[in-house]
């Protein structure tokens, strides 16, 4: 799923693309990707982009009159840069957003369809999109320690949850508990101030470094090369690979659909988390579905 730094990277490119340039038209593929009905999905269309912002892991377009469209992307969801007008890819094309010079085609791989698409009119509709977490690269050292300990939570679950932190997500949540060298099930409530400071200061500096380096990558183009495995990553699908601190390989937490990689030598001291014992301990702090993980 792309998160704070590929949706960072995403509206970048749609700045340059497409501030100021008038919507002509809307082509939707798939009307499951319409999630409200009222404005219509074509209301924007005659008016100029005014602005983009990012609401979580959601994309925001501006128009006149506070109104916005929202896409949110969810696991496979991508937006393409495509000649104007170009016929939306079939199998994976979900919409198409028209402009005179180019088109946004919305796609989406695999069966399942869970990227969505939001028209809605005024902040106040708007900002029930915001699921209320704290902006990650925004927060005070004392906003950050407030919001990660209101709840006793696993630290993978406090660091994905939207209600807590916004933007962050399976992927760089484990590159963020790597770097501070922190148990993905520790629980908030056990931390002292020293691994609260170090796991803050490893949110800024994960989440800063891996929007500089992919916002390095596209350059003036477009975010063609959206993933949550990378090959510089750390530990995130890299299970039996080495950790680049220690060299030690890279373990897994397997729970329901989902999976947690860290360095047991660096984040663990040594200790193998097995996924059958930590059932129980997991169940009411462990989500049981993707989008579980990404939208309680």
């Amino acid at each position: 799923m792309p998160e704070l730094p590929d949706i960072a990277v995403y509206i970048e490119a749609l700045e340059r693309e497409f501030l100021g340039e008038t919507l002509i038209g809307v082509r939707i593929a798939s009307p499951s990707v319409l999630r409200t009905f009222d404005p219509p999905y074509d209301a924007p269309v005659g008016q100029s982009v005014t602005g983009f912002r990012r609401i979580g892991k959601r994309i925001v377009f501006g128009f006149p009159d506070d109104l916005f469209v929202v896409i949110h992307l969810m696991v496979a969801g991508r937006l393409r840069l495509e000649a104007a007008g170009k016929a939306i890819p079939k199998k994976v094309g979900l919409a198409a957003f028209d402009f005179d010079r180019a088109s946004i085609v919305l796609t989406e791989q695999g069966t399942k369809r869970r990227a969505g698409i939001w028209v809605l009119k005024g902040e106040e509709a708007l900002g029930d999109e915001d699921r209320g977490g704290i902006e990650p690269l925004e927060a005070s050292p004392s906003e950050f320690k407030k919001a990660l300990t209101r709840e006793n939570r696993t630290l993978k679950r406090a660091l994905t949850d939207p209600r807590i932190f916004s933007g962050i997500g399976n992927a760089y949540s484990d590159e963020i508990l790597w770097s501070a060298q922190l148990s993905p099930v520790k629980r908030t409530g056990q931390l002292n101030d020293e691994e609260i400071a170090r796991l803050h200061g490893a949110v800024v500096e994960s989440l800063e470094g891996w929007t500089q380096r992919l916002r390095e990558e596209v350059g003036d183009g477009w975010p063609s090369k959206v993933t949550a495995f990378r090959p510089d990553m750390a530990v995130h699908g890299k299970y039996q690979e080495p950790c680049p601190r220690c060299g030690s390989p890279v373990q897994r937490i397997v729970y329901a659909s989902n999976e947690t990689n860290y360095c047991a030598t660096c984040q663990t001291d040594g200790k193998l988390l097995a996924d059958r014992s930590l059932s129980r301990l997991l169940k009411d702090d462990w989500p049981k579905t993707i989008e579980e993980l990404e939208e309680p």
